[in-house]
C-alpha cells in the first residue's frame, strides 16, 4: 500500500492493526478494551493521523453496525462512511471521552484527527463520539465528571 508522506509516495509500514501511523501505538485501555496512545508529543492543533479504512455506503454501514466491529465505522457525510476495521490503522482504537483531547474533521475525502490540546507521550487519544445510527445506544466508559453516560446521538 502506498502512502503520501511529506509529498513523497512511499510504501506504508503495516502492523497487525493495518497501516502503521507514526507516533501512535495500540495497547490495553483503562477506558474500554484497547486504545490508541500517543508515543510522541502532539501539540494543540496539530494533525495526529488520518482515520483509515474502507469507504462504504450508508446502507453498508447500517448493515455492518449490527456486527461486533460496527463501532469502528465513522461517518464522512450522509452517503459515505469509513470502516476502520478493514485496512485501518491504530486510529480505529480511539476511544470515546466526554472530555476528549482530540477531534475528527472531514477534510475532502478524508477524516483527520487533530489534537484539541497538548497530548503527552503515553496519553490515550480520545474523541467525543456522536452516533450516526439511532439504533446504537452505546454506553460511555470515560468516567469523567461531565460524563453523559450514554453517548450522544444524532440522526443519520
Amino acid at each position: 500500500m502506498l502512502q503520501l508522506i511529506n509529498g513523497v509516495r512511499r510504501r506504508a509500514k503495516r502492523s497487525r492493526h493495518g497501516v502503521k501511523c507514526r507516533g501512535l501505538s495500540v495497547r490495553k485501555s483503562l477506558l474500554h478494551g484497547r486504545g490508541c496512545f500517543a508515543t510522541v508529543r502532539f501539540l494543540e492543533g496539530s494533525r495526529i493521523a488520518e482515520y483509515a479504512g474502507e469507504r462504504i455506503t450508508c446502507s453498508e454501514a447500517r448493515r455492518r453496525m449490527k456486527g461486533a466491529r460496527g463501532t469502528r465505522i465513522s461517518e464522512l457525510d450522509t452517503n459515505w462512511y469509513i470502516d476502520g476495521s478493514v485496512n485501518g490503522n491504530q486510529t480505529q482504537f480511539i476511544n470515546h471521552s466526554c472530555e476528549p483531547n482530540a477531534d475528527a474533521f472531514v477534510i475532502g475525502p478524508a477524516l483527520v484527527i487533530y489534537a484539541l490540546r497538548d497530548i503527552a507521550p503515553g496519553e490515550e487519544i480520545t474523541v467525543d463520539y456522536l452516533n450516526s445510527f439511532t439504533q446504537d445506544h452505546a454506553v460511555c466508559h470515560c468516567h469523567m465528571t461531565s460524563c453523559r453516560v450514554e453517548i450522544a446521538q444524532k440522526v443519520a
